[in-house]
């Protein structure tokens, strides 16, 4: 595979900005990524969801105060509005000429979990996914007290339920687990005092608050420091920790380049991260640039994402429905806002099961043949799509029609597969045969067939 390609998979969705990469060099393709303009305003299809507190305690009086039928309809007009929460965002990671913020956005997404089944208040969760919006390429620990202290957070682990008369842990465990420091740097103590700390934090109009009625003024002990410490300043404490830089080193490397980072690697960059005091942007730049300069194509499963949007992108496949693509993505395994638990989406290996591979298959031979995705749920979670699962699609695939079989098949080898055989080149010249005309009738169905094939391989689900 072609190194921009992979790069341009890497850093985005597709092989959509491996030209860019090209001609620009990575170093600046970087920093336009870093700079390019992004949207912080409300989106409209918020309207038909309360955004206010007192909004939200009129409409579950509404509920409270409605016939079964009723209730069913209000439930179903907030699956919507989740449904195109959806599709907004995976429209953003498909349109951006710079990506790189809504790839670093879903790694955050993974990290700093906050599902829509749990917290039930779509304004939450897109408060939370603009809060990464705005801070992916910033500083870890700013990002780590915006998150813990946001409405989202504090209802999904349950803060809303920890107060100084009922100590609830979720929060405090997960805040040491899963985000900041990793089993087996921290102590059960510091679980429970963290939580004295937390409790009382709890919904507040834009961002959690403390309630001073339920909140716990106690002194604790946290990680040998001593005080009446709230959220922000057990951060700062959390953050003097020898173990900080290595869990999230660990999982940026996960994400974007090894399903299984060298320790050695983990530590190297780790310490970098640490020296620049926990700034996101520099260790990305660090990162890509000297692991671009590496031989490590073939290292990484590709992620659902990555294997449709890279699909759609050399099929010029645009006419998809992207409620559709969130209803795929969520067979996959991949259901955005929606992870399976505070852990996240695991990745590696279980991105390709043999259900997962068949699934894979299927769509390719579907969208290679301009159809649709097909979609036969009736139920109220995607109903709303369904009108347009037999639509048909323009798709074409772009080759170079002055080449010869070999040349043909060695430049879709380059944008595809990590590695060939010559068992594989053979299987390749069945369909592309030394003969072959790239200006005969029908030269564009026979290079279809071969990218079908091509894509339908192993290699191909590996970057």
């Amino acid at each position: 595979m072609n190194t921009n390609t992979l790069w341009s998979l890497r850093l985005g969705f597709s092989g959509k900005q491996s030209k860019a990469i090209e001609q620009m060099g990575l170093s600046k393709f970087l920093d336009n990524s870093f700079r390019a303009s992004y949207d912080k305003k409300i989106t409209s299809f918020l309207d038909k969801s309360p955004k206010s507190l007192k909004e939200l305690k009129a409409r579950r009086q509404e509920i409270k105060a409605s016939n079964p039928e009723n209730v069913k309809e209000l439930l179903k007009v907030e699956i919507q509005v989740s449904q195109e929460m959806k599709a907004w965002w995976l429209q953003k990671m498909i349109a951006d000429d710079f990506p790189l913020r809504e790839k670093m956005i879903c790694f955050w997404h993974n990290h700093f979990v906050c599902t829509f089944q749990k917290v039930k208040v779509n304004h939450w969760i897109f408060q939370h996914n603009q809060l990464l919006r705005e801070h992916a390429f910033g500083n870890f620990k700013t990002l780590t007290k915006k998150i813990i202290q946001s409405n989202a957070m504090v209802r999904y682990l349950d803060n809303v339920d920890n107060r100084r008369d009922k100590i609830n842990e979720n929060l405090s465990r997960e805040l040491l687990e899963l985000f900041t420091l990793g089993i087996g740097n921290y102590t059960e103590d510091d679980i429970k005092n963290g939580a004295k700390g937390l409790a009382g934090l709890n919904i507040g109009e834009e961002e959690a608050v403390y309630r001073q009625a339920l909140q716990n003024d106690e002194t604790i002990t946290y990680f040998g420091k001593t005080g009446n410490f709230k959220a922000d300043e057990m951060i700062d404490i959390i953050f003097e920790q020898k173990a900080v830089p290595y869990l999230i080193t660990r999982k940026i490397l996960q994400w974007f380049v090894y399903d299984n980072p060298k320790p050695e690697l983990v530590t190297y960059y780790g310490d970098y991260f640490k020296k620049v005091d926990f700034e996101i942007k520099p260790l990305l730049t660090k990162i890509f640039t000297e692991e671009f300069t590496k031989d490590n194509a073939g290292s990484k499963i590709k992620d659902p994402l990555v294997y449709i949007l890279q699909l759609m992108n050399e099929l010029n496949a645009e006419q998809l429905n992207p409620k559709v693509l969130a209803f795929y993505l969520k067979q996959q395994g991949m259901d955005l806002f929606n992870q399976p638990n505070v852990k996240g989406w695991n990745g590696g290996k279980e991105w390709i099961s043999s259900q997962v591979y068949l699934q894979r298959n299927t769509v390719a031979d579907l969208l290679c043949s301009g159809r649709n995705i097909s979609r036969r749920a009736q139920n109220t979670d995607n109903d709303m799509v369904n009108a347009n699962s037999n639509q048909l699609l323009n798709v074409s695939l772009k080759w170079n029609k002055s080449g010869t079989n070999k040349t043909i098949i060695a430049e879709l080898q380059e944008r595809l597969l990590f590695h060939t055989d010559e068992n594989l080149q053979k299987d390749w010249e069945t369909i592309l045969k030394y003969d072959f005309n790239p200006q005969a009738e029908g030269a564009d169905n026979a290079v279809m067939r071969l990218f079908n094939t091509m894509v339908k391989t192993p290699e191909f689900q590996i970057i």
